[in-house]
């Protein structure tokens, strides 16, 4: 899978349709949210994600005019752009009239939040397969402090395949809880969100999940563990569902069945990506903090 900036503008695109259509859950509840700005500030926080890159970007160019900047750190540059963003968001709804001001607020800002920064946890996870943060002496035989190229571009591709075992981890789950709880649920998992999901379909998507990523650490992915990867599959089995709910919860308080109707006979972006919405952030989190 094509990494950099490709996947960057992928996630982006994805991201900000699935945005608006949060905003559309908000506005069938009389918010009036601040779609452009909340589409601007969601970008902006996930560009975080791409900090190291975007950083020698703009480096690279002031360079060329003999201009030198600070460069903040990428927590800082996320920080910067929340402190930046959060008022200006709140100033913008002075000048705004109709609705209530504090839940335009809270939707342009919670849909930015909960939608721009769990889907830029992806574009994380992706950008995490490089040398300067991946475990690379402890994958590798190297000799002295330098990285290979073809060293590096292993371990890259390792990071698009990572990706792809978490989208199908999480396509297993996903089918193995629709078709086990339809053959066999009896015993309902939270009727007043979600009435037709039961507790054996999640156990069975529960299990598909880490079997999945379990195979994908098989065929994909050697720097994991076994353990590693089982518990990569629990967290996707475990987090994934959670989001499913999550999206049948605001669904159902919007009086909507899909998201929106963008993809004919399957709903919206959030329907097709609202298990990824939650996995992405603990994934991060897991591979940056305890694998790696």
């Amino acid at each position: 899978m094509a990494g950099g900036w490709y996947f960057f503008l992928f996630v982006l695109l994805i991201s900000s349709l699935a945005l608006w259509e949060f905003y559309s859950f908000a506005e069938a509840r009389g918010a009036r949210a601040q779609r452009v700005a909340g589409t601007i500030l969601g970008i902006l926080l996930s560009s975080a994600f791409i900090f190291a890159r975007l950083r020698d970007l703009i480096l690279t160019n002031l360079d060329r005019f003999g201009v030198s900047v600070p460069s903040p750190s990428m927590s800082q540059y996320f920080l910067i752009i929340l402190l930046i963003g959060v008022p200006a968001v709140m100033l913008r709804e002075l000048f705004r009239g109709g609705g209530s001001p504090l839940l335009n607020i809270g939707a342009t800002l919670t849909g930015a939040l909960y939608i721009s920064v769990f889907f830029g946890c992806l574009i994380g996870i992706r950008e995490l397969f490089v040398p300067e943060d991946f475990p690379m002496f402890r994958n590798f035989q190297l000799t002295g402090v330098s990285v290979p190229d073809e060293v590096a571009s292993t371990v890259y591709r390792w990071g698009g395949m990572t990706v792809l075992t978490v989208f199908g981890s999480i396509w297993v789950c996903d089918s193995a809880a629709y078709f086990v709880g339809r053959a066999f649920g009896r015993h309902k998992l939270f009727e007043r969100v979600s009435p037709n999901k039961t507790w054996e379909g999640a156990f069975a998507g529960f299990t598909g999940a880490v079997l999945a990523f379990v195979a994908g650490k098989t065929l994909f992915l050697p720097y994991l563990s076994l353990a590693e990867a089982v518990l990569c599959g629990v967290l996707v089995g475990t987090f994934g569902q959670m989001g499913d709910l999550v999206e049948s919860l605001l669904k159902r308080d919007a009086g909507v069945k899909d998201s929106s109707g963008l993809i004919p006979g399957h709903g919206g972006v959030l329907d097709r990506f609202d298990s990824l919405l939650f996995v992405s952030p603990v994934l991060f989190f897991y591979l940056d903090f305890i694998v790696f």
